[in-house]
C-alpha cells in the first residue's frame, strides 16, 4: 500500500503547496463519489480516527520467543540396516507466540559465526522439527533456531544446544554376529488363553539373526498337527494352524528410568499379527503408574492393508485391579513416510518414546506423532520386540500366507 496522507484540517488551505493542491484535484476527479467520500469522512471530518490510526502504525512490535530441543540420533529411514551412529539427530524447535507458517532457520555453530542448515515453518501448535548431523570432525555439533520478523512480531533467537548431551547411550544393540546376544531372553512360550492367544506361543524358533538385523517372525507350528479354534470377540472366527512368535526382551538385563528408547523396525506386510516395541516394568507391584510402571507401546503395526493405516501407540496400567488404557491408531501414518515410495514394510524408520517424569512423547524419524501426560510410569522400564499374533487376528489371513517377518536394525536407550 502507498503511505496515507493525513491532513490538519486547520492548516488544510494554508499549508498544502499549490502542486499538491492541483495534484489532489485531478485525483478527486478521477475518483468514484462513494471512495472520494470515505476519504473525505477518514481525514477531515473525523480527526481523532486518523490520530488512532497513526498510533496503531507506530505501536511497536510484538516479542517473540524461541527454544530449542536437541534429540538423538533418532531419524535414520532407509531400504538397508546402517549403524545407529550415522542417525541422525532430531531438533525440535517451538517458538512464541504460535503462529502458523512463520519460517524458522536452523543454525549451526562453525567456529565464531552460525550457518543455515535447515529450514521449516512453524505449525498451529508453534512447532517446527528438523534433523541434523550428531558430528561434525568427530566432535558434537551445537545448534540454535532463528526466527526473522513476522507480521508484527520481533525477530529471535534460541539458546544454542549441543549434540554432546546423547553421545553416550546406556545400551546399543545392532544384532550383529548369528545369534541374540546373551541379554536377550525369549517371552511367552506357551499356549495362553488369557493373553488371547490360545492359538500361538513364542519361540527362539520364530526369531533369526543375520545380515546385521534379528528376524523377528510369525511361523507355523510344525509340532501341532490339528488347528486351532481361535475367538474374535467371544465368537468362533474359524480354526487356524498354530502359531509361533517372535517375542523378545531384556528384561532382568536391561532397564531405564527416563530418556530416551528406539528401535529402527521394518514391519511385516499382511494383517493376521502386529510388529510391536513397547516396555514393561521391570517389577510387578500394585500401585499407580508411578508406583507400579505401566505397559508402553511405543509403537505397534497391524498390517499394510488395515483401514486406519496400522499404526498405534498406546499406554496401559491399572486402577483397582481393572486395566485402563489410553492412546489410539496414529492419524495420518502416511504423512510420516519419506514419499510416495516409501511404506512400513518396504523400508526401516525409526520409532521413538522420550519418557520423563511428567510425560511421554512419541515420534517416527524424530517427527512427533502423539504425547501425554496420562499413566506415567515411575519405575525402570525394559524393552520387548515382538511380532504377535493375536487370535482375533487370525481371521485376517490366511494359513499358506505364512511366514510373516518383521526386522530390528537397532535399539538404543539413553537415560536422561
Amino acid at each position: 500500500m502507498g503511505e496515507r496522507l493525513l491532513i490538519d484540517p486547520d492548516k488544510r488551505d494554508t499549508a498544502m503547496p499549490a502542486r499538491r493542491v492541483l495534484a489532489g484535484s485531478a485525483l478527486a476527479l478521477l475518483m468514484p463519489a462513494s471512495l472520494l467520500l470515505t476519504t473525505q469522512t477518514g481525514s477531515v471530518a473525523d480527526p481523532a480516527a486518523s490520530e488512532a490510526a497513526a498510533a496503531s502504525s507506530a505501536r511497536p512490535a510484538k516479542r517473540s520467543r524461541a527454544r530449542i530441543q536437541v534429540l538423538p540420533q533418532i531419524v535414520q529411514q532407509g531400504r538397508r540396516t546402517a549403524s545407529p551412529d550415522a542417525a541422525r539427530v532430531a531438533v525440535a524447535a517451538t517458538v512464541k507466540p504460535r503462529r502458523a507458517g512463520r519460517p524458522v532457520r536452523l543454525q549451526a555453530k562453525r567456529g565464531s559465526r552460525w550457518k543455515n542448515v535447515g529450514k521449516a515453518r512453524l505449525d498451529r501448535r508453534g512447532r517446527a522439527e528438523f534433523s541434523a548431523r550428531a558430528v561434525r570432525r568427530g566432535g558434537p555439533v551445537t545448534y540454535r533456531v532463528k526466527v526473522g520478523r513476522f507480521k508484527g512480531l520481533r525477530p529471535a533467537v534460541s539458546r544454542p544446544a549441543s549434540t554432546a548431551r546423547w553421545q553416550a547411550p546406556l545400551f546399543t544393540e545392532t544384532f550383529s554376529g548369528r545369534s541374540l546376544g546373551p541379554v536377550w531372553s525369549h517371552r511367552g512360550q506357551s499356549y495362553e488363553k488369557a493373553s488371547k492367544r490360545r492359538c500361538s506361543k513364542g519361540s527362539p524358533k520364530a526369531v533369526k539373526v543375520r545380515g546385521g538385523a534379528a528376524r523377528i517372525s510369525v511361523i507355523k507350528d510344525r509340532s501341532r498337527t490339528g488347528k486351532c479354534k481361535a475367538l474374535k470377540r467371544g465368537k468362533s472366527s474359524g480354526r487356524y494352524a498354530y502359531r509361533l512368535n517372535g517375542h523378545i526382551s531384556t528384561q532382568n538385563r536391561v532397564a531405564f528410568k527416563y530418556g530416551f528408547a528406539a528401535a529402527r523396525i521394518k514391519m511385516h506386510e499382511r494383517r493376521g499379527q502386529h510388529s510391536s516395541f513397547w516396555l514393561q516394568p521391570q517389577t510387578s507391584r500394585p500401585g499407580k503408574p508411578r508406583r507400579a510402571g505401566a505397559e508402553i507401546d511405543v509403537i505397534e503395526y497391524f498390517g499394510n492393508k488395515h483401514p486406519r493405516g496400522g499404526l498405534t501407540s498406546f499406554i496401559h496400567w491399572k486402577r483397582r485391579g481393572h486395566v485402563v488404557k489410553t492412546g489410539s491408531w496414529i492419524k495420518k501414518p502416511r504423512t510420516f513416510l519419506k514419499n510416495r515410495r516409501d511404506g512400513w514394510s518396504k523400508n526401516y524408520h525409526v520409532f521413538s518414546v522420550e519418557w520423563t517424569p511428567r510425560t511421554y512423547i512419541f515420534r517416527i524419524d524424530g517427527q512427533e506423532t502423539w504425547r501425554t501426560r496420562k499413566g506415567v510410569s515411575g519405575q525402570p522400564q525394559y524393552p520387548i520386540l515382538s511380532l504377535l499374533a493375536s487370535d482375533y487376528e487370525l481371521s485376517e489371513m490366511k494359513d499358506k500366507q505364512l511366514p510373516q517377518h518383521m526386522s530390528v536394525d537397532w535399539l538404543r536407550i539413553w537415560q536422561a
